[in-house]
């Protein structure tokens, strides 16, 4: 193998730190798209149907979402 083969270089971990931010943000983010949705369901009930069956499907997406991060470390 030669020096610049990316296999034969190790493999350098994510700072926990970084890994960290990362989770922080991605809690902060779906707690302002949670309030931006209750807050639309409230001001505009005849959206109430169709945001609520895009929640279903977003559920489930999540749910695939952390169980690939679960995975992942």
């Amino acid at each position: 193998m030669s020096a610049n083969d990316p296999q034969s270089q190790p493999q350098q971990p994510t700072p926990r730190g970084q890994d960290s931010v990362q989770t922080l943000l991605l809690v902060l983010v779906v707690v302002l798209v949670l309030v931006g949705t209750g807050y639309v369901c409230v001001a505009h009930p005849s959206l109430t149907a169709p945001i609520a069956a895009v929640g279903g499907v977003g559920a489930a997406l999540g749910a695939a979402f952390g169980v690939v991060l679960a995975n992942r470390r």
